[in-house]
């Protein structure tokens, strides 16, 4: 009876320590004590770290902000600005015979409107001083109407690079273009016309660096 009866007394301590390591540390369902706390006050539980929108995600927010006609000039640059075909006519003008083919056929017009260059050199493009001709490590993307979007070499704008001038047209012909519709990037060497990008809302300044140094 003695050794039944130590028995029944040890199986009474165990259950007891089970049930103290059953209230710490880490719950059958494997949250920690946090989740625990937020459970009991109602808190949703934090969101884990990788939760986060995609980079893209704020960047088309933000253009989504612009107003129709407006053109945000940004990226690597130490004045990022936003600019309107009226404050493009402020500007010295340039003009330019072109001729280039299309998907609507051979065209051939004449643009009125400012150098590119002039435009990004306001913005002051953050170009790495300490490597030998640092300038020609940028690059130009230019995006317009329908997320459509052309890449720039910088010396392809730079006049001390380059002999073309690329132009942010504000005028085909002698008639002007639409405020709400925007500038139009122009490039007078280019014999077909896929950098003409109409619609521009965007134009970002950066360099390959980051690509091609973290490239594999």
């Amino acid at each position: 009876m003695e050794r039944h009866g130590n028995l029944r007394r040890a199986g009474l301590a165990l259950a007891a320590g089970a049930l103290v390591l059953t209230g710490c540390g880490t719950s059958a369902g494997g949250k920690d004590d946090k989740d625990d706390k937020d459970a009991k006050t109602g808190a949703a539980p934090s969101a884990p770290t990788s939760a986060t929108a995609p980079a893209g995600a704020s960047a088309q927010a933000s253009a989504a902000r612009l107003k129709p006609g407006e053109v945000r000039v940004g990226g690597e640059v130490g004045k990022p600005y936003t600019l309107t075909l009226a404050d493009l006519r402020k500007l010295p003008q340039s003009s330019a015979p072109v001729k280039f083919t299309s998907a609507k056929g051979d065209q051939e017009h004449t643009y009125a409107g400012v150098a590119l260059y002039e435009v990004l050199k306001t913005a002051e493009p953050r170009f790495d001083r300490s490597k030998k001709n640092g300038r020609l490590r940028g690059v130009v993307a230019a995006t317009g109407g329908g997320d459509y979007r052309a890449v720039f070499a910088w010396a392809e704008l730079d006049p001390e690079f380059a002999k073309s001038r690329i132009l942010l047209a504000v005028s085909e012909d002698g008639v002007p273009f639409d405020d709400a519709a925007g500038p139009r990037l122009v490039v007078p060497q280019d014999t077909k016309g896929g950098r003409y990008v109409s619609e521009l809302n965007q134009l970002w300044v950066g360099v390959v660096d980051p690509v091609v140094d973290g490239a594999k």
